[in-house]
């Protein structure tokens, strides 16, 4: 019978580091992908938040909008009703001096009465 050749004392040092070697090399690999592994599961949810604060601004800059919208039509309403009111005014009061004038060309001497009057009255009050 053969006897088995055992390995010189080289070879089962070249043996040892071979295998310490590629145990290094398999477990370098594995870090390796842990590291890909959670670096791809922290950028998707960094991509995650990221399109999360987006949506939320996007949303956030729509109501401000709509709410800009909102007050400028309003302010809109104000001015255009503001208008009408000042016309309106206007108008009244072109209507009560041209009641006036014609009253004064009616009854020129009860007008002139009537003036120094309220002239006499508006003297003695604001004297006082």
């Amino acid at each position: 019978m053969n006897k088995p050749v055992q390995p010189t004392p080289s070879e089962t040092t070249e043996n040892a580091e071979a295998l310490a070697a590629d145990g290094i090399d398999r477990k370098a690999e594995r870090v390796k992908q842990a590291t890909s592994e959670a670096v791809r599961h922290t950028k998707e949810a960094v991509d995650r938040a990221a399109d999360r604060v987006e949506d939320g601004l996007h949303r956030a800059t729509d109501r401000a909008a709509g709410a800009a919208h909102r007050v400028s039509d309003k302010a809109a309403d104000v001015s255009d009703r503001g208008q009408e009111l000042y016309e309106e005014a206007r108008e009244r009061a072109e209507d009560w001096l041209d009641q006036a004038r014609d009253y004064v060309r009616r009854k020129p001497v009860q007008s002139v009465a009537i003036a120094l009057g309220a002239g006499w009255l508006l003297g003695r009050l604001l004297r006082r």
